[in-house]
């Protein structure tokens, strides 16, 4: 079967021909309907030998569903043809952190030397999926796995970093939302359905604040000069109760340590290598900076919960697996209505 693959570090990824994997005990393979194609693949792909504990070659694609295809021995519950979604941190299964579903933060994760399926083991950019243990997989119902495969992340992140704030959504209070593409898009939809909070979205692309607006973002603005100050202005002066930065350069986390007001959170996913001088002064009193990373499996589940009752869904956009550069490409350049899909499968 064809896979794209990390091959090397700082290494354009290659169309390799592999062989479809076997499940083996508690093993299951996936056809792959739909990997979503991350930013962070990016940064992924330009990181030198050493940035992160991973050993190429690997498939690429962390952001996964599919329907089963085959079971290993020992597996219960799940019938071919069956739409499934990949929760996609892979832990141990046993230590503290696994036993309450939160394999994104799995205590032996130094010892596993890989983070999942696309982030240092094979992912979804392929024919097919090896997923190593049953547990891994949720029901998708009724949602159409190419649509929903952004789910395991683009909304999976975003909801884990809004639900920790959510005691200081209050009527009456903002949240910010900058960066308003694959992620961001998402985080607008998830602040609507399970806050009061009025949603301010920042980009520096007039279609993805349009899509921001189209989703639920009550205020939109635009980034540079000005912009601490017209959110400040939307706040009457306090700053936002949250402010979430998908991008994670200087510029943004910069602005969202403007914007935040006292005991807020200043919450930054992406990954685009921002430092943070921290001092007396560089934040309000009692605001919190932290950096959040990706999700439980409980939420995952309320996730999937979410989009099954229409209160969010994933703007996607399909390319097949021979076309899985061009969406890279677009990604790079800006111009991606919401998120990247790659469909294997048709």
């Amino acid at each position: 079967m064809k896979a794209y693959q990390l091959t090397a570090w700082q290494s354009p990824p290659e169309m390799r021909e592999v062989d479809v994997p076997e499940p083996g005990v508690g093993q299951v393979l996936i056809k792959v309907a739909g990997a979503g194609a991350c930013h962070s693949d990016l940064h992924l792909m330009e990181w030198p030998e050493g940035t992160v504990d991973l050993d190429p070659p690997f498939t690429l694609g962390h952001e996964n569903a599919g329907w089963v295809e085959a079971v290993g021995a020992g597996v219960e519950g799940l019938e071919q043809g069956e739409p499934v979604a990949v929760y996609g941190p892979w832990g141990c299964g046993r230590c503290r952190a696994c036993r309450r579903s939160a394999e994104n933060y799995c205590e032996r994760q130094a010892e596993i030397g890989a983070f999942g399926g696309g982030l240092g083991l094979d992912g979804g950019m392929a024919e097919y999926m090896l997923v190593p243990y049953a547990r891994l997989l949720l029901p998708l119902g009724d949602l159409d796995p190419r649509d929903a495969a952004p789910l395991t992340d683009a909304a999976l992140t975003p909801y884990h970093a809004i639900k920790r704030s959510l005691h200081l959504l209050i009527p009456g209070s903002t949240a910010v939302v900058i960066g308003a593409g694959g992620l961001g898009h998402m985080a607008v939809q998830i602040l609507r359905a399970i806050s009061p909070a009025r949603v301010i979205a920042v980009d520096i692309s007039a279609e993805k604040l349009r899509l921001a607006r189209e989703v639920g973002a009550d205020e939109t603005v635009e980034p540079g000069e000005g912009a601490a100050e017209a959110i400040r202005e939307l706040t009457a002066g306090l700053g936002a109760e949250l402010v979430i930065d998908n991008v994670g350069a200087d510029e943004t986390i910069a602005l969202a340590a403007q914007v935040a007001r006292f005991e807020s959170h200043v919450t930054v996913v992406g990954l685009a290598g921002g430092k943070f001088e921290f001092a007396f002064g560089a934040l309000p009193f009692d605001a919190q900076l932290t950096i959040p990373y990706w999700g439980t499996a409980i939420e995952l589940i309320e996730v999937l919960d979410l989009a099954r009752a229409g209160k969010i869904a994933p703007h996607v956009e399909r390319f097949p697996l021979d076309r899985v550069e061009d969406a890279y490409a677009r990604m790079r350049e800006g111009s991606l209505d919401g998120r990247a899909v790659i469909c294997p499968n048709g």
